[in-house]
């Protein structure tokens, strides 16, 4: 008897996320090869079809060291860790989907990627560099990083801006245009290379989530909300990562003066003592290889006598999912954001679902660029961003909430999920999975016995 309950602890254990081997990080030269890998592939078959799409046959992309441009950090090496002095990479297309020739009017080459184009010894004058090599390669559309809807695709600054255009050839004035939309392409399309790896970088989210959702960090009576934030930067950097936001833990319990399901999204809920019969909420994300993650789960703390969360609480769960399912449905190529939350909207009110969508694309940047569907405070359309088409191979964070009343507790209670996933033109898949359960503290393979 005693080797068969020997025997039962070790399956348990192997069901725990908590005692489950920690995904590998890779060494960070491993990764700077990687990162480089990429964009090689990147500036090779992404970036022609691209700037063919665009009609932009010359992409010029203006930085400056401490106010970068966001686009910039997409095309330096993995070594840089920003612009230096000012550094200006040009990207030219001689014809229509032919190889884009890369230069870097700087001081030196700036990775393999852009060769210097620039010799200060014979031309002193960085301004007057580019103008030569613009004249020589005779654009028809010179694309500059100025935007209306997007602020990542608006990062040439006014001063920049107006040098260039004192130096720009008269010819040359009327070609210039704003680079916008191929700036988001370019950041918002992922190769299958990135793709390979990117249900791994979620999977690397989801462990830490698990973990910090644990018997391991909680201690009911004990632990804070703020207690497991801070447990969550400490294993972000533990493990050798990074994050693009400060994470939040939050409650919704059955006491009557609880406002979880209520509480608007700006306010930021206070530091709280985690209780039986809580339910709890993380929105956490991290960044590796260039890439980030967005993500929204929920979990239970355990009553004593109580062996799994109620069913009650499961069965609200389940409006979240079947809410998410609504919304990747209507993913349609050449649909726009706004078209996306008003077909996705008018079935989740026939179907008499209560909630809000708040998606967004996901990437190179955790608020990244494509198309807005939908805001936390706006469930109308999004002039501009949200006018944005879909298109295939892009990511995006299926972020929303399902507002349901539970009997037993005589309230609402906001389910709260997110999940990183993917378009291939075709349908959404989810990088690593979405989540199906609400987790259990402690889980039940933490403990044997009544």
């Amino acid at each position: 008897m005693k080797q068969y309950f020997l025997f039962l602890s070790v399956i348990l254990l192997s069901f725990n996320p908590s005692h489950a081997q920690e995904p590998a990080v890779l060494p960070l030269k491993a990764q700077a090869e990687l990162i480089d890998s990429w964009l090689d592939e990147r500036i090779e078959i992404v970036l022609p079809n691209l700037m063919t799409e665009t009609g932009i046959d010359m992409w010029v992309v203006i930085s400056r060291e401490y106010n970068e441009d966001p686009v910039i950090r997409t095309l330096l090496p993995a070594t840089w860790m920003a612009a230096r002095r000012r550094t200006i990479l040009v990207m030219y297309q001689p014809q229509p989907n032919a190889k884009v020739e890369t230069y870097a009017i700087a001081r030196y080459d700036v990775g393999k990627a852009f060769k210097r184009a620039w010799d200060p010894e014979n031309q002193p004058n960085q301004w007057k560099a580019l103008m030569e090599l613009i004249s020589e390669k005779n654009p028809k559309k010179i694309g500059l990083n100025m935007a209306k809807d997007y602020g990542h695709a608006d990062g040439l600054t006014h001063s920049e801006y107006e040098d260039f255009m004192a130096y720009l050839p008269e010819a040359f004035q009327d070609q210039v245009v704003s680079a916008q939309t191929l700036a988001v392409r370019w950041l918002e399309t992922r190769t299958s290379s990135e793709m390979a790896t990117y249900r791994h970088i979620q999977e690397l989210a989801h462990y830490i989530i698990q973990e910090g959702l644990s018997a391991r960090v909680i201690t009911p009576g004990k632990t804070t909300t703020e207690d497991v934030v801070w447990w969550y930067r400490e294993k972000i950097k533990e493990m050798k990562l990074d994050t693009w936001f400060h994470p939040t833990v939050d409650i919704q319990r059955p006491d009557p003066d609880s406002d979880g399901a209520t509480r608007s999204f700006f306010s930021r809920p206070s530091e709280m003592t985690i209780m039986p019969g809580d339910l709890l909420h993380i929105d956490f994300g991290i960044t590796y290889l260039r890439l980030n993650t967005d993500t929204q789960e929920l979990a239970y703390v355990l009553k004593r006598g109580e062996t799994e969360v109620p069913a009650y609480l499961q069965k609200a769960f389940e409006v979240g999912n079947r809410l998410q399912d609504i919304l990747t449905d209507n993913y349609v190529t050449g649909r726009t954001g706004n078209e996306i939350l008003r077909a996705a909207r008018s079935q989740m009110e026939k179907e008499g679902i209560r909630g809000s969508i708040y998606t967004h694309p996901l990437g190179s940047y955790g608020h990244s660029a494509g198309p807005t569907i939908g805001m936390w405070d706006n469930q109308g359309d999004t002039p501009g961003a949200g006018d944005h088409p879909l298109y295939a191979n892009t990511g995006y964070a299926i972020e929303l909430n399902a507002v349901v009343y539970v009997e037993e507790w005589k309230k609402d209670v906001r389910i709260m999920l997110e999940e990183g996933a993917f378009f291939d033109g075709e349908k959404v898949t989810y990088y690593n999975g979405r989540q199906r359960k609400i987790l259990a503290i402690p889980r039940t393979s933490d403990y044997l016995g009544n």
